[in-house]
């Protein structure tokens, strides 16, 4: 009578373990994994030399309470270790949403007095 009982304890074990491969959302799982991904990007912002408020320009869709302990984490690290920034060597994919605005009026000025002349 023990062996149906503990059979039926061990499948519904391994029908749990398995809900991760069909696909059952897990809010707790997937927050827990944006907030180390900004965490990895302040880390990454701070080892590249960047400022912090250049990191949430660049990585708008990041937390930035995350990306701060990420950077701080890292400046706190760099400091005790003696460790120098690593310029990055490609430039941003895409401006930060500042500089973008920004260039886009000089661009409008440029042509407007080009059109002028």
């Amino acid at each position: 009578m023990r062996s149906p009982l503990l059979i039926s304890v061990l499948l519904s074990g391994l029908l749990i373990g398995g809900c991760d491969r069909l696909g059952i959302p897990d809010p707790a799982r997937d927050a827990a994994i944006k907030e180390a991904e900004a965490k990895a990007t302040g880390s990454a912002c701070r080892h590249a030399g960047r400022g912090i408020e250049d990191c949430y320009a660049l990585n708008p869709a990041a937390g930035r309470a995350s990306v701060y302990a990420g950077w701080k984490e890292m400046n706190d690290y760099m400091r005790e270790n003696k460790i120098e920034e690593v310029k990055p060597l490609i430039a941003p994919s895409h401006p930060p949403a500042e500089s973008a605005s920004a260039s886009a009026s000089e661009d409008e000025s440029a042509s407007a007095s080009a059109s002028a002349h």
